[in-house]
């Protein structure tokens, strides 16, 4: 297939790994993790309440998405998949109807999660940017909270995406061509149809070298001190002033946490002159985008990745660009 020989090129051209974080929280705002086996058993699956037919359960989403990747890189391992859930929807059976919650037991209880993302690596296909591993990764969002179930059965929504995970800090590097933010299918057959559709189109090595030319350019303190600005000034523009600028979906708490990371994190934040590069900057906006919720993270760390190419398309081309300092796009 047409990605397994896009895969070799980049495999074949790394350097030297560098530590991997043991910590797999892709994201971790207002999330618990749980186990494929947990979903399966000890959740209930929400129903259509008009005809009482089944919603498309979690761990069926997650086997099908996960199956599909297995089929496109069937030469080595695709890991089990790591899940968080949230927004637990709590119930309880009919012989404990009229009991105190505190006296419940464990077997009269009943879950399942409004919210589920997850994501399966890939890991004997990978690439090495900066010294940093990163392995393919696929996965996918769902959340009940979009799909009207006190209605009749319908068409149902969720998310899928193709991308990296870099594997010191285990953040999701997700281009436009590798997310499928609205999907909606009506079985089990059509989700894998187009989870296999979308591997299928992604583009992995225009990503990877994308990501790299990232590390080509770089900018001060008092010019990283001028984008924060900016993108905080952005969030108050009117519509007129927004028009032609590029849409950021960062938001005020995302910006705080780059901030502070540009001055402490390990692996990422500013040199000893306050330097850092596209690629460091990007994996900051990565990381702080772990903190949104799961309806939302998907979207706004691929949109992430597009303002990072922006900018540096802006320094490389010499163009005026609203959230740069004049003198990144003139020197």
């Amino acid at each position: 297939m047409e990605l397994t020989a896009i895969t070799q090129q980049v495999v074949g051209n790394h350097e030297v790994e560098s530590s991997i974080s043991n910590n797999n929280n892709f994201i971790e705002a207002n999330t618990q993790q749980v186990s494929l086996s947990h979903l399966k058993q000890d959740c209930l699956i929400p129903v259509f309440a008009k005809d009482n037919e089944n919603t498309i359960p979690h761990y069926e989403f997650i086997n099908a998405v996960r199956s599909e990747a297995q089929q496109l890189f069937p030469e080595g391992t695709v890991m089990m998949p790591t899940i968080r859930t949230s927004h637990v929807v709590k119930g309880r059976i009919p012989s404990a109807i009229v009991k105190p919650a505190k006296e419940l037991l464990e077997h009269e209880k009943t879950i399942y999660y409004e919210r589920m993302a997850f994501m399966v690596e890939i890991p004997h296909i990978n690439t090495y940017i900066n010294n940093q591993k990163l392995n393919l990764t696929v996965g996918g969002v769902r959340s009940y909270s979009e799909q009207n179930l006190f209605s009749k059965k319908s068409i149902e929504k969720f998310k899928i995406f193709i991308g990296f995970k870099n594997m010191v800090c285990c953040n999701l590097c997700i281009a436009t061509d590798g997310l499928k933010d609205d999907l909606r299918v009506s079985s089990i057959d059509e989700l894998k149809s187009k989870s296999s559709a979308l591997f299928s189109s992604y583009n992995q090595a225009a990503q990877v070298d994308n990501m790299r030319q990232m590390q080509d350019y770089s900018i001060n303190q008092e010019q990283f001190a001028h984008l924060i600005g900016k993108m905080k000034l952005y969030h108050h523009l009117d519509k007129t002033r927004k028009q032609g600028l590029f849409e950021l979906n960062t938001t005020d708490s995302q910006i705080n946490t780059i901030l502070k990371n540009y001055m402490d994190d390990e692996y990422f934040g500013a040199d000893s002159n306050g330097y850092i590069n596209l690629w460091n900057l990007y994996n900051l906006f990565t990381e702080s985008s772990k903190s949104n919720y799961i309806d939302n993270f998907l979207s706004r760390n691929c949109n992430t990745y597009e303002f990072i190419n922006h900018l540096g398309t802006s320094i490389k081309n010499h163009e005026t660009n609203y959230f740069l300092h004049k003198h990144n796009v003139s020197d």
